[in-house]
C-alpha cells in the first residue's frame, strides 16, 4: 500500500485535499469516485518528496515551454516527437527530467491534461482548465499560445512592480543603516563631552536610543522576531488578511495601483479562458483564486452564484465598489452584445496601461517619503548632539 495525496472538487463543487492509501494510482482515483469526489490530481507521497529533491521550475519557463509546444504542433508534430524535442533543449535539469516525466505520462496513454495534473505545483488548474478545453474542441495550439502571452505579461507586470520597489528599498536600507551605525560608532564619542551637561529632550533620547542599541541589541531582536511572528501568525487567518488588504488599499496612489493589477489579472484570466472555450462559470471559479485580492475573491464568488441563478456578471462585480465605473460599463456592455471574452481582455490591456502609470506615480511618491525620512533621522542626530553644544557655547559667552 502507497500513500497518495489528492486534489479533488466535492458534489457542489468546492476543491478539496487530503490523502488516502491504495495499491496504485488507479484504484486511489476510484476510491474518490467512490466518496463522490471527482479527481483533479492524485500523486504518490514518494513522486511528491522526488520533484521536492529536483526542484522548482520557473513560471517564466513554464511560459515558453508553452509557445514552443504551439509552435511545434502548429508545424504538424505529433505530441509525443514534440516533446522529444523538447526534451533535447530545456533551460534547467528540474524542466527536463519534468518534461521526461510528462511525456511517459502521455506514453502510456494518458491526455496532456491528464498529465499536467499530476504537477499542480508547476500547471494549475487555470492551466490545466484551458487546456482541457483545447484538447476536446482541438484548438490546443491556440490554446497554448494564449498561455504563453498570458503568463509572458504576468511576468512584465510582476517585474515591472518589483524592479520598480529596488529603489525605495535600497534607500531604507541604507537609511536604516546609517541611523543604526550613528548610534552605535558615532553618538557614544560624545557621551564624555555632554556628561556633565544639562542635556535637552532630543539628546536624552538619542543617548537613550544609542544605549540601548549597543547594551540590549539582543533583546531589540528578539522583540523584533516576537512582533513579526506575532504578526505572521495573525495574518494566517482569513479575516486579519481581509483586514490588512482594505488598509492597503486606502494607501493614497499605492492602493488604487494594488486595485488595478488585481483587475487587471481577473480581466486577463477570465477572458483568456472565454477565448479558449473554458465555461463561464468554470471560468469564474478557476479565476476566484488566481487574482491575488480576497475582496476580489469574495466579489467573483457573489458574482458565480448570480450567473447560476441567471444574473448579468456586471451586477455583483459593482457592489463594494471594488471595480471602476467604467470597467463596469464595458462589461456590461460585452455581455449584451455577446463578446465578453474578447471585451474583457481589451480591458485587461486597457487597465495594465494605467496600472503601469499609477505604479510609476506610487514610486514616484515613495522615494521622496524615504528620503524625507532618512532626513529627519539624521536631522534629528544632528540636533541632538549639536543642541546642548551651542547651549554651551552660548552660555560661556554669556560670561
Amino acid at each position: 500500500m502507497a500513500q497518495f495525496n489528492y486534489i479533488a472538487l466535492d458534489l457542489r463543487g468546492k476543491q478539496i485535499s487530503g490523502s488516502l492509501d491504495a495499491e496504485t494510482e488507479s484504484i486511489a482515483v476510484r476510491l474518490l469516485d467512490e466518496k463522490g469526489l471527482s479527481a483533479l490530481s492524485v500523486t504518490s507521497q514518494g513522486a511528491i518528496e522526488q520533484r521536492k529533491k529536483r526542484g522548482k521550475v520557473r513560471r517564466r519557463d513554464i511560459g515558453v515551454l508553452y509557445g514552443q509546444l504551439a509552435d511545434l504542433l502548429g508545424s504538424g508534430v505529433p505530441l509525443l516527437r514534440a516533446f522529444d524535442s523538447l526534451i533535447k533543449s530545456p533551460s534547467s535539469l528540474a524542466q527536463k527530467e519534468l518534461l521526461q516525466e510528462i511525456r511517459a505520462s502521455i506514453a502510456e496513454g494518458k491526455t496532456l491534461t491528464d498529465s499536467l495534473k499530476i504537477y499542480p505545483e508547476t500547471f494549475p488548474v487555470l492551466h490545466t482548465a484551458m487546456i482541457q478545453a483545447g484538447e476536446r474542441a482541438a484548438f490546443l495550439e491556440d490554446v497554448l499560445r494564449s498561455l504563453s502571452g498570458f503568463l509572458e505579461r504576468l511576468d512584465e507586470l510582476q517585474s515591472k512592480v518589483t524592479g520598480a520597489l529596488i529603489y525605495p528599498a535600497l534607500l531604507s536600507l541604507l537609511g536604516g543603516s546609517v541611523m543604526i551605525g550613528a548610534l552605535v560608532f558615532f553618538v557614544p564619542k560624545f557621551e564624555p563631552l555632554l556628561a556633565s551637561t544639562k542635556k535637552p529632550l532630543p539628546t536624552q533620547i538619542l543617548l537613550g536610543a544609542s544605549v540601548a542599541v549597543r547594551s540590549y541589541w539582543y533583546l531589540l531582536i528578539l522583540a523584533l522576531a516576537a512582533i513579526g511572528g506575532f504578526i505572521w501568525l495573525n495574518l494566517k487567518s482569513d479575516a486579519a488578511r481581509r483586514r490588512l488588504e482594505r488598509w492597503r488599499l486606502k494607501i493614497p496612489v499605492v492602493g488604487s495601483a494594488l486595485r488595478l493589477v488585481a483587475i487587471t489579472r481577473f480581466c486577463r484570466i477570465l477572458g483568456t479562458m472565454l477565448l479558449n472555450g473554458v465555461p463561464l462559470l468554470q471560468a469564474l471559479k478557476i479565476s476566484k483564486d488566481a487574482t491575488g485580492s480576497r475582496i476580489l475573491s469574495e466579489r467573483i464568488a457573489e458574482a458565480t452564484e448570480a450567473v447560476r441563478e441567471g444574473k448579468r456578471l456586471s451586477e455583483p462585480l459593482g457592489i463594494g465598489g471594488f471595480f471602476p465605473e467604467q470597467v463596469l460599463a464595458m462589461i456590461a456592455v460585452a455581455e449584451e452584445s455577446n463578446k465578453l471574452d474578447k471585451v474583457l481582455v481589451q480591458i485587461a490591456d486597457t487597465v495594465e496601461r494605467r496600472t503601469n502609470r499609477q505604479v510609476d506615480q506610487a514610486v514616484r511618491l515613495i522615494e521622496p517619503v524615504i528620503l524625507v525620512l532618512v532626513a529627519v533621522g539624521i536631522g534629528f542626530l544632528a540636533l541632538g548632539l549639536l543642541l546642548p553644544i551651542f547651549t554651551m557655547a552660548s552660555a560661556l559667552g554669556s560670561k
